[in-house]
């Protein structure tokens, strides 16, 4: 079995101080996809770089952190040494963000993926799909290489769109807010229907609503009264995704305004 975690820390020294890597030894995860690490390289202790798994040993981070201090990045944690780091996706503007970092393990890749969000301002929603339209070669070369090489890819993290009125407590009231807009979601249908990704947790638990939710406004009591969006996604090649067995988001304690999505894979792992 092969267990992947995807979590927005929103500030690993944040989620850290809030019992994150405490938390996580006991989970069992071989690969943890973070994302907003708000931190750069030499601001994370070595606990934050090679936190513990258990008495025989541990996790080893590998980081793509923003030229900007104290914003996004994001990083991949893993118990197995990867062939490859691929740090970016070619594109000066959003590689400048630390928005994408690739591990490469044999014939699977995993990725941990920090979409922009619009939601702050005009001009951070046109970066928004600025992004998507120069995101997307990045999603078809992936797909050619599952389909000409063997390979299986899943992507991990914050996403920033809620595809369906499923995803969302409140979707009527949100279609004119970023993260629900009509061309966010015709672009993850696009990325699922005409590239051939598929959305994990759907495919494991297709009626979930309350339960799928991964990220809850800060304001008013979005998070008591579970006022939530489904923004976080494990993303896959069909031949990884049809193995996927068990999806779930954790919520029995808050380490960020997201929250960990764990999915186990049937998947050859070492």
């Amino acid at each position: 079995m092969l267990r992947i975690i995807s979590l927005n820390l929103n500030g690993i020294r944040s989620a850290a101080s809030k019992g994150f890597f405490d938390w996580l030894p006991a989970q069992g995860a071989d690969v943890i996809c973070v994302q907003e690490l708000k931190a750069q390289l030499p601001d994370l202790s070595a606990a934050l770089r090679a936190p513990a798994y258990d008495s025989a040993g541990g996790y080893t981070g590998y980081f793509h952190t923003a030229a900007k201090k104290g914003y996004s990045g994001v990083g991949i944690y893993s118990r197995r040494t990867p062939d490859r780091i691929v740090e970016g996706f070619g594109n000066l503007e959003f590689d400048a963000e630390g928005r994408y970092i690739q591990a490469d393990f044999g014939p699977l890749s995993v990725v941990s993926l920090y979409l922009p969000s619009g939601s702050s301002s005009d001009e951070r929603q046109v970066a928004k799909f600025r992004f998507l339209d120069q995101f997307r070669p990045q999603l078809e070369r992936l797909a050619a290489d599952v389909l000409q090489g063997g390979r299986e890819v899943v992507l991990c993290g914050d996403w920033n769109i809620a595809h369906q009125a499923i995803d969302l407590k409140n979707w009527k009231s949100n279609q004119k807010n970023s993260g629900f807009l009509p061309e966010e979601r015709a672009w993850l249908s696009a990325v699922f229907d005409d590239l051939g990704w598929i959305d994990v947790h759907r495919r494991v638990l297709p009626e979930a609503t309350g339960d799928a939710y991964t990220w809850w406004s800060n304001r008013g009591q979005a998070w008591a009264k579970n006022v939530g969006w489904r923004i976080d996604y494990q993303i896959a090649s069909p031949g990884l995704a049809k193995t996927a067995s068990q999806a779930g988001v954790y919520k029995a304690t808050r380490f960020s305004d997201h929250a960990p999505l764990t999915i186990d894979y049937d998947f050859p792992w070492p």
